[in-house]
């Protein structure tokens, strides 16, 4: 087995300063947000782990079994010789990935990319103990920041793969930022594999963000410890409770955390004192549902062919795949 290699572009302290940045633009607005991207400290990583397996949460069963039935054709049409996987986590899903592009015979290196050093570390090492013929580098970093540092192919040609639906989770404009940062760090012809969540009946789509157990409503919350940890914040974290609704207007699912009472929460790493009306509402995710027509649009614009689609037969969940042009 050959060492996985490790670079390092994001550092605890830029982490920090990320952290403080975001408190400040998005408690100091009206009405209050949060980037998603805080609800993943360790615990909350577990627990977004505990909804895929709720009933109720769809998104991640139904790419698993996408990606089982599809993976052949998908490698095949690849043929990449570099398989990046931005924000990597555990790397379980891409197993089906790796395990057909070894198949084809052209794979050579696994490249993962994830915020958390300490997971990254982890999931490099389980992979190069598996397939130990195959070149494991992996990044920390931050896929809005740094896809122009991932390194080239070795005269082959990369596959990105992006999956869990995590596209959903940036707003129109971040999310045409990131096109448009991974177009320019593209060769033509190298390729882009999505997970998106597809627009279908809010009945079906609201109880995933929203599960009879209370998984995700104690994941919502976790976002406040987060704060209490780490910016010596004093939320009361049980006085929020978690709200899921659909805005058929933007095409996106947000979840909220909407205080209980009226309430003053001071947060001294960031010299902040701010206040809660009882019944306000703070935004913490949004998660969009792509309609096909649409979604191909941005793609085009960003400069990658029209994609290859794959769905389920409710047509809840897609996987496409789009080479930049």
């Amino acid at each position: 087995m050959t060492a996985p290699e490790l670079e390092v572009y994001l550092s605890d302290s830029d982490a920090t300063d990320a952290l403080h940045h975001d408190v400040r633009a998005g408690l100091s607005a009206d009405p209050k947000w949060l980037p998603p991207k805080w609800l993943y400290d360790a615990r909350g990583s577990e627990l977004f782990e505990q909804i895929t397996t709720q009933p109720e949460y769809y998104p991640t069963r139904t790419e698993r079994e996408l990606l089982r039935h599809n993976v052949r054709e998908i490698a095949v049409q690849s043929e990449a010789d570099t398989l990046v996987e931005l924000g990597s986590g555990s790397s379980e899903k891409t197993r089906l990935l790796l395990d057909a592009l070894m198949a084809t015979g052209s794979l050579q290196r696994f490249v993962p990319l994830d915020v958390s050093e300490s997971a990254l570390r982890a999931a490099m090492l389980a992979v190069a103990q598996e397939y130990p013929g195959l070149t494991v580098r992996g990044a920390v970093g931050d896929f809005t920041q740094h896809l122009e540092l991932l390194p080239a192919s070795r005269g082959g040609r990369r596959l990105v793969a992006f999956l869990g639906g995590t596209i959903g989770n940036l707003l129109p404009a971040e999310r045409a930022a990131f096109f448009t940062a991974l177009r320019a760090a593209l060769d033509p012809g190298e390729l882009l594999l999505l997970g998106a969540g597809l627009s279908t009946d809010p009945a079906v789509m609201l109880p995933a963000y929203d599960d009879a157990a209370g998984v995700t409503a104690e994941f919502n919350r976790n976002v406040l410890h987060v704060l209490n940890r780490e910016l010596k914040a004093d939320f009361d974290v049980d006085a929020f409770d978690h709200v899921s609704v659909w805005d058929p207007q933007s095409g996106w699912i947000e979840m909220r955390l909407r205080a209980c009472r009226a309430m003053t929460v001071r947060l001294p790493a960031v010299g902040m004192t701010i206040h809660y009306a009882q019944g306000e509402e703070m935004r913490t995710e949004i998660s969009s549902k792509f309609q096909r027509a649409a979604f191909g649009a941005e793609l085009r614009e960003a400069g990658f062919a029209d994609p290859t689609w794959w769905t389920d037969p409710d047509e809840r969940f897609a996987l496409i795949l789009a080479a930049a042009t």
